[in-house]
Order: structure tokens, then sequence, then C-alpha cells
């Protein structure tokens, strides 16, 4: 057994405390003293799992844009749509929360791996129902779990989900761009399954109102396995939107869609000539001017030189074809 006397009498101990306390000791002269430690908690899991997550609700509020202009556009509401905070949970614990019926609707984004999921609560399918012919868009109550959708039911579904890809993929596109590829609809959440049960998912849920007195929810929900390859995309996608207050990304996208729409005057130079006032004010009818004629002419975009071409026709038409970009 180890002796558990100890080694330094009481007087030197306090010596050596007091020693440390006025620093003529130097206490942290061990090996790897001056590495920094980093604290970390083993009792605590980290729902994000090394994923910045802040890009995802970037992309949430961009979508809440484009849906809401879908939704006002073909069934002519004004819906009113939030999301909440993006979570993680394992595959079961989300199915567990679903109700039956829902509209689960499988859906790939291409190019990324894996199956995603649109669910749609049944109050908003039955809302844009009611709204769709012109009635002020009201819930059903009460519904049986094993009831599935009406031919009338799906067709709605349709249209929402139509809607609801379009404007994921202008959300997502500042990210990356991705196509929304439908699959299946399901109204059990037993009947469809993504990924094992025990896998995490991504959850995003928008609280979605359309008419009177309708509310639902809408989720879409990626499988961690889907984001994980692009997580490093998406965190330096944070960083930039960070760089100006808002969403940087989508106000630059929007603005630059606007701009391309708009006109712009380009006007062909051949030559200049040189002339004085009274040789100007002599010139009549059928005079010819001389000038030396550059190797290109110029073209201008609203008084800006833009281009270099050559003069010709082009199926009876003057025309200028392209020859080099010139630097205003």
């Amino acid at each position: 057994m180890a002796d558990t006397k100890n080694l330094l009498s009481p007087e030197e101990l306090e010596a050596l405390a007091a020693g440390i306390e006025n620093g003529s000791i130097e206490s942290d002269t061990g090996i790897n003293s001056d590495l920094a430690a980093v604290k970390h908690d083993l009792t605590s899991e980290d729902s994000s799992l090394g994923m910045n997550l802040g890009v995802l609700n970037i992309i949430n509020e961009r979508f809440i844009r484009h849906f809401k202009a879908g939704i006002l556009d073909v069934l002519r509401s004004d819906a009113k749509v939030s999301a909440e905070k993006v979570s993680v949970m394992p595959y079961r614990e989300y199915t567990s929360s679903l109700n039956s019926p829902s509209a689960l609707n499988t859906v790939t984004l291409s190019p990324l791996s894996g199956t995603s999921l649109a669910v749609i609560e049944p109050s908003v399918i039955f809302a844009a129902l009611d709204n769709f012919f012109g009635g002020p868009g009201t819930d059903m109550k009460d519904l049986l779990p094993n009831r599935t959708f009406t031919p009338t039911e799906v067709t709605i579904n349709k249209i929402i989900t139509n809607i609801l890809f379009g404007a994921l993929q202008e959300a997502w596109a500042p990210v990356m761009p991705i196509k929304c590829i439908s699959n299946d609809l399901f109204a059990s959440p037993a009947a469809v399954k993504v990924v094992d049960n025990d896998e995490l998912v991504v959850l995003n849920r928008f609280t979605t109102e359309i008419g009177q007195r309708a509310k639902g929810n809408i989720d879409i929900v990626y499988p961690y396995s889907t984001l994980k390859p692009i997580r490093d995309s998406l965190e330096s996608r944070v960083q930039a939107s960070a760089e100006a207050p808002g969403s940087k990304i989508s106000w630059t996208a929007d603005l630059m869609a606007a701009a391309m729409d708009a006109e712009v005057e380009i006007s062909v130079f051949l030559g200049d000539i040189q002339t004085t006032f009274k040789e100007f004010e002599g010139l009549r009818e059928g005079d010819v001017l001389y000038f030396k004629k550059p190797d290109h002419a110029r073209a201008h975009a609203n008084g800006i030189a833009v281009f270099q071409g050559d003069i010709g026709t082009k199926d009876a038409h003057m025309a200028v074809q392209f020859v080099e970009p010139l630097v205003p």
C-alpha cells in the first residue's frame, strides 16, 4: 500500500503555495504547457453534428418568399408562411410525430444523393382545395387514419408541390443549383422510408395558412447523409452572407435577375470626321465626305464603348458582327 503521509511539511506547503501565488515559483513548466485546451462536454450531444445550419435558415427565408409568390399566382391566395428553427432528429422520431393521413411526397434533389421528403398536412391540402374552387379556404376535421386521398386531392397536392419545388430550386440557387424530381406520394408515414429509422434527418418546418381559418405544416426533410458531403459549401456560404446585413445572396440574385430585363440602347460608330463650321454649313445633298476607315466599328451601350465589330448586312438588314470587347 502506498504511503499516504505528506512528503512536505505544512510550513513547506504554505511556502510553496505563496511562491506560486506571487509568481516567484513558475507553475507552467510542464510538458506541452503552451497548448490551448478545447472544452468538450461528453454528456451533451451535438445536434448539428459539425454542420452549420445557418445557411438552411437563409435558404428557408428565400423559399418562403418564392413559395408565397407562387401560391398567390396559382391559387390567388395570400398565404401566411413562417419558418420554425431547423432541427436534427432520428428518422423514427420524425415519422412518429406525423398524423395519418398526410401527403408524404418523396423527392430527389439532383445532383444531391438520397431521397428527401416534402410533407404536407391535410389541413393545407383541404384549405387549398376549398380556395381553388372559390371557397374561403377551410379545413376538414376528424379524418380517419386509413383514409386515402381522392384524385382531386392528389391534383391539389401536385399543384402545391409544383409551387414548392419551384420555390425550393430558387431558394437553393445561390448555394448550388438543384433540380427537384418528384417520385411518389404516400398517405401513411408507415408506408414510406427514405432512410433507416436510426439515421438522422434535418427538419425544415413551415407553418402555412391558406384562407381564413385553415393552418397546417409543410415539412421539407433532408437526410443528414444528403447534406453531409456539401457541408463545407454550406459553411462558406454562411460566411459570405454574413458580410452584409440580411441575405446578401438573395438580394444580389434578385437584383441581377431584375437587371437582366433592362433595355440597353446600342449605337455603332464607323468613324469621325473633322471639319469646320463653314464647311459644314456649305454641305448640300449629294456631297461626299471622305474619312479614313478604321479597322473596326465601335459599338456603344448607353454611350459607353463596349466592343469592336465589323459592319455588314444580314437578311437585308444592316448588322454589326462582334469582334472583340473593349474595356470602358
